[in-house]
């Protein structure tokens, strides 16, 4: 039965990869079948669960309570996005969203639970790190708008080069990321070569110095949550 359920868990949330829109699309007959075949195997699960657990405990446990809700919220999604593709409105699958919650709130997914709460528990510890990095990001970015925005640069496109704040902040964001250099700082660098300092210096503090504060946060932080979380308390 634990097999089933994986087997049903990971169909359903492989529909997503056949739904419009996708790379390999399926007809909406065939994904919509396997869905209701999906959601029928987690209520039948459901109910044979609620059959072996007294009825106070089984109203009190929340996972329970999600695990309908999910597939209620699936049914309704499904029945109107069935409803506007017959009169041609398109429209999203906006139930989606909710199909992990099969996987974490199912009795056989102990584990993944309790790797979940751990990341949840983590979450408000590493606010403060990442509050730094942010208000780094936006100090550098305030910065470049500073340097380079009245100076009438172009990017090799022939756009603007840093004269827009929040496109200053998305560019610098991706090059944390090492992503787009050296090419962000090459309209800067052919105007002068002392602006390449401004670069070495934003990712020395912003990829080496505080990824690498971030990380360590976490991991500490995750693996404090998980050793003292108690094999009870995932349930």
């Amino acid at each position: 039965m634990r097999t089933a359920t994986y087997f049903f868990i990971f169909l359903n949330l492989s529909l997503a990869l056949f739904e419009e829109p996708a790379v390999y699309p399926l007809p909406f007959l065939a994904t919509s079948v396997l869905e209701v075949l999906c959601l029928l195997v987690f209520l039948g699960r459901l109910t044979h669960f609620a059959k072996v657990t007294l009825h106070n405990v089984f109203w009190k446990d929340t996972k329970n309570i999600c695990i309908m809700v999910a597939i209620l919220l699936s049914l309704t999604d499904l029945a109107i996005y069935g409803v506007l593709r017959l009169y041609g409105v398109r429209s999203i699958r906006w139930s989606r969203i909710v199909r992990p919650i099969f996987l974490i709130n199912f009795a056989e997914s102990r584990q993944i639970r309790r790797a979940f709460r751990s990341i949840r528990n983590t979450l408000p510890e590493i606010t403060y790190v990442f509050l730094l990095f942010m208000f780094s990001l936006l100090m550098f970015s305030l910065m470049a708008l500073k340097l380079f925005g009245e100076r009438n640069l172009q990017t090799a496109e022939g756009l603007p080069y840093f004269r827009n704040y929040l496109e200053i902040v998305f560019d610098l964001y991706v090059l944390v990321t090492t992503a787009n250099s050296p090419d962000v700082m090459m309209p800067a660098f052919d105007f002068s070569s002392w602006y390449a300092l401004f670069f070495i210096a934003f990712v020395i503090v912003n990829t080496y110095i505080f990824m690498s504060l971030f990380l360590a946060v976490v991991y500490n932080n995750y693996k404090k949550h998980l050793k003292v979380m108690p094999g009870g308390a995932c349930d």
